[in-house]
């Protein structure tokens, strides 16, 4: 190894392999800089490196600079085309992803996506820490383009994606979904009251993990909260919880006893008139064990089932007009594939819409009954992407694809490989770390 051709060569072979793999020939000039940094060594590349004459006392602070600017360079490498860090959010994958999990994405199982915007800070995705100022320089942007992977997302899949809403987010409440504001107050009071607009492209939307309940060709259907794929019921995975009205004879349940179930303490309310909780997220094997408790009375499902037209649901699910459905009757709902043709009409536009308009980039106008695409007149649409629909495990408590639609194959950033760190924030340091959840490899659900 300390022959100067020998890690040459070894350089040079892992370089071309990775330029075949990225599929931009041009890269290979950088063989010339491999070459000259091991061999002819002309040019100082690492120019802020102090070179030392024999017996001059060593920088601290440079050598230190010199291992920094190292591990930023390699660190991003990584970031964009192996694996990044990514922390669960939210409750909406409880008990399967928890609240608190720090998680490798491991992005060469779709394979990853070619920076879009490859002018960015390391370490930062779309704003700087405490602002909302873009971390990434806008004007420089390359088309969407994903390398080769080991395979595309399957069905029950955790998959960790761009939020398909993040493109428009009001400034006093950017975790918000700005469309579903609209629906509900207008546009002109939505961005009067929480404003202004700031605009983000796809790659640097905010992220989010759900597991993928149907791929792109798949019929989907919701049967009293049960999901149905090709005629099929989803296997019952462990992880899956559903809210129950829990009646008790007028005591609550001590908060130790419903974290040692695995309720999250967090989100409980204790209605003293009822008397119980109005909502437990339960497992099933949570349920069972609340349902043994001895002040427990009853235990029923919230299962929505009867729609009423016109009522706020139709503003919150998706594709938001009068199709009779709720969060636990949902369905039938074809997912948009790749090459497939569909034929437009007043009653599918609305599934539709957002796919031809916005992931897809063309232009869509409806005038006098007709649709207009690109400014030609069109009765059908044939699809560019493939498309996806994500669910959290905590079917009553996400928002997921019933609320925002379909996931484009252009937002999928990767899969969870590893939990790496894991903390409960409803706990004090050191209580807080979930040790069992330490380094834990997250495996597709079987």
């Amino acid at each position: 190894m300390k022959n100067k051709w020998v890690r040459f060569g070894i350089w040079a072979v892992l370089y071309v392999l990775w330029v075949v793999w990225l599929g931009n020939y041009w890269w290979l000039l950088g063989l010339g800089v491999i070459f000259d940094i091991f061999i002819t060594k002309k040019v100082r590349w690492n120019f802020w490196k102090k070179r030392y004459k024999e017996g001059q006392k060593r920088s601290a602070w440079n050598d230190w600079l010199d291992d920094i600017i190292f591990a930023v360079i390699l660190v991003t490498f990584i970031n964009i085309f192996f694996f990044q860090s990514f922390k669960i959010p939210s409750s909406s994958m409880e008990s399967s992803l928890m609240t608190g999990d720090f998680l490798f994405v491991d992005k060469l199982s779709y394979g990853p996506r070619v920076p879009e915007h490859p002018v960015s800070m390391p370490f930062m995705h779309n704003v700087f820490p405490g602002s909302l100022k873009p971390c990434y320089v806008e004007g420089i942007k390359v088309k969407y383009r994903r390398l080769k992977g080991f395979s595309g997302v399957q069905r029950d899949d955790y998959v960790v994606f761009n939020f398909p809403h993040g493109d428009t987010v009001l400034s006093r409440l950017p975790a918000d979904d700005y469309y579903t504001h609209v629906r509900f107050n207008g546009k002109e009071y939505t961005e009067r009251t929480y404003g202004p607009l700031i605009s983000r492209p796809a790659d640097k939307t905010d992220h989010y993990v759900k597991r993928c309940v149907a791929v792109a060709g798949d019929s989907l259907r919701v049967i009293d909260g049960e999901v149905y794929v090709n005629g099929l019921k989803q296997k019952d995975f462990k992880g899956i919880q559903y809210s129950y009205a829990v009646v008790t004879d007028g005591s609550s349940i001590n908060p130790k006893v419903l974290s040692d179930i695995g309720v999250n303490v967090g989100e409980t309310w204790f209605n003293q008139t009822m008397p119980g909780y109005p909502s437990l997220f339960l497992t099933a094997e949570a349920l069972e064990k609340v349902k043994a408790l001895k002040n427990v009375v009853s235990v029923t499902a919230n299962i929505e089932t009867e729609y009423q037209s016109g009522s706020q649901e139709m503003l919150m699910l998706f594709p938001f007009t009068d199709t009779g459905w709720t969060r636990d009757e949902y369905g039938p709902l074809w997912i948009p594939k790749k090459g497939a043709t569909v034929t437009l009409d007043k009653h599918n536009i609305a599934l539709y819409r957002r796919i031809i308009d916005v992931y897809e980039d063309n232009e869509l106008v409806e005038k006098d009954g007709q649709f207009y695409i690109n400014g030609t007149p069109a009765d059908s649409y044939t699809f560019k992407y493939d498309y996806y629909f994500m669910m959290g495990d905590n079917r009553h408590n996400s928002l997921d694809s019933r609320y925002w639609g379909f996931v484009p194959e252009t937002h999928i950033v990767g899969k969870p490989s590893v939990i790496w760190l894991s903390t409960d924030h409803n706990k004090p340091f050191p209580r807080n770390i979930r040790w069992n959840r330490l380094l834990k490899i997250v495996l597709k659900a079987k």
